[in-house]
């Protein structure tokens, strides 16, 4: 029986880990992703206009 009692955590950790896969997997993409895209792109654009913004104040 000891032989169970060290299978046991591998297995349960494998369906636990193969269960979190398949969420990640399945939230990828779909109706948010281009709301998350278009909030990324956003971000970027601020930062890159922020970055152009000091360089120019900072070489006048």
């Amino acid at each position: 029986m000891d032989y169970v009692s060290a299978l046991v955590p591998p297995v349960v950790m494998a369906v636990f880990f193969i269960g979190v896969v398949r969420v990640i997997v399945k939230t990828q993409g779909g109706a948010a992703k281009t709301k998350e895209d278009v909030a990324v792109d956003a971000a970027i654009a601020r930062a890159e206009a922020a970055r152009g913004g000091s360089a120019a104040a900072g070489d006048a």
